[in-house]
Order: C-alpha cells, then structure tokens, then sequence
C-alpha cells in the first residue's frame, strides 16, 4: 500500500466519518473506482484516527461523563454527567450487537457499488426531510433516555455502505426534535464507544508501517477540525447541503458503474 493511498483514504476518513455522508461508502468507492488493493483492516485503523479525534476534542466532556458515571453508581450522586454516561453506555448495547452481528453473517456482501449508491440517495432524502420538517426542541443537556437509546439503536443500520453512522444517527435526533448541534454533538459521543470495540477487535489484523501512520494521523487531524466546523456551522446552518451532497454523489457513483461496465 502506498503513502499517498492512506494519505488520501486518511483525509477522506476524517471528513466523511464525522459528516454525515457515510465514510465507508467512501472508503469502499475510492478504491473501486481507482482499481486500488486496500487491506481491509485499514478502514478500522482509520477510524481509529478519526476516534482519537473524539477523544482529545471532548476530553473534558469524557473526563466529567466518566466521573459522573462513577459517582451516581457508587456514591449515589445524580447528576448530568452521570446520567449521559449511562445513558451513552445503554444505547451503544443494542445497535453494537446488532451491528457486530450483521457484519458477521453479511461481512463484504453489501460492499457494491449500486447499493451504496441507493443507500447515499435514500438517506440522504430522508435526512433532508427529516431535519426540515422536525422542531429544535431539545438540546443536548435535557435530552431523554428515550431519545438517546433510539438514536443508538438506529446505529444498527451503520452497517449497510452509505447509510452512514453520523447520517442516521443524527437524522434519528432530527426527527425526535434534537437541535442540530445537540445531535451531532451525541453522535460524536456515541460513536465512540463502537469505533473503540471495532479498533480492539481487529487490532490483531493491523499492518503497523509508514502507510498506517499517515493513514491514523492524517484521519485524526483532519477529524478534529472537522468536528470544529460542523458544531459551529450547525449553529446557525442545516444539514441540506450534506443531503444534497449525498444525492450527488450517488447518482455520480451510478453513472460511473455504468460507465466502467
């Protein structure tokens, strides 16, 4: 694999892992479209990248969610932090067993191009509609355990190229009234959790060398500066301009399939 390869596969993860316009629908088009032998280990360890980005941008959020977790177990105490704590622990249960076992018993099978292409499209319609039509209700301090486990659970559907962890978990906050930057900031958080059993999981499969690190550094320092821009641009922007991307990129990825054929 050569450096440029994982620099590029790099800055693509950093961009579409935290956007929601799905990176593994990237991560598997670039390499069809260029004809590039990519192992496959090294989606993970780009995610691994784009995790680390997570961790040291919300540090201080970890530290007290953490905290927090702790004191309301062991010494009774309620608090915010310590329920999001629990809260982001239950949600990730549901959709990491269901998503470890659909990546089990469907591996690579959905890995082709018309299908991400459709899943792009579809998801990038219903996020359009989703975040037009749902109110700015609820922001991120005063969300529900209802709210925060359906939103984890629909990470389930993650696993099918093109829907998008990011995209169907924030376009599931959109339609239960999370503000734009309230549900991108749980996404982020609820991420975590999965993208770490992913990274431990296959640790044993990684090729440490040049390409790796790149590949790993690249992803995080791009991931950090683009959790900056998407909390700040959702402040007062919307999602469209992802959905429309989304639609583009599909109908681009159908006319290129055909194209090759």
């Amino acid at each position: 694999m050569e450096i440029v390869q994982s620099l590029i596969l790099g800055i693509v993860q950093g961009l579409t892992e935290l956007l929601p316009i799905s990176s593994s629908a990237h991560l598997n088009l670039i390499p069809w479209i260029f004809n590039w032998d990519i192992p496959e280990s090294f989606d993970v360890a780009l995610h691994f990248g784009t995790l680390l980005a997570i961790a040291i941008f919300f540090f201080k959020d970890w530290i007290a969610l953490i905290k927090g977790g702790y004191r309301q177990v062991v010494k009774k105490e309620k608090s915010f932090e310590g329920k999001m704590f629990w809260y982001i622990v239950i949600a990730t249960i549901p959709g990491g067993i269901i998503g470890f076992l659909l990546d089990h018993f469907v591996g690579d099978a959905l890995n082709m191009p018309l299908l991400i292409a459709a899943a792009l499209i579809i998801m990038g319609i219903i996020l359009y509609i989703a975040d037009k039509k749902a109110p700015n209700k609820t922001k991120y301090e005063n969300m529900t355990f209802k709210q925060t486990f359906l939103i984890g659970l629909s990470q389930a559907l993650a696993f099918i190229p093109g829907v998008s962890r990011s995209g169907v978990t924030m376009t599931a906050g959109r339609i239960m009234g999370v503000d734009r930057e309230s549900t991108a900031k749980y996404s982020f958080m609820l991420s975590a959790p999965i993208v770490l059993g992913a990274t431990l999981y296959k640790f044993k499969d990684f090729v440490f060398g040049m390409p790796f690190v790149v590949g790993v550094l690249s992803s995080f320092l791009v991931g950090l500066a683009v959790i900056k821009f998407l909390l700040k641009y959702l402040q007062k922007g919307s999602f469209k301009v992802f959905a429309v991307y989304r639609v583009v990129i599909g109908i681009a990825v159908i006319a290129i399939y055909f194209a090759k054929m």
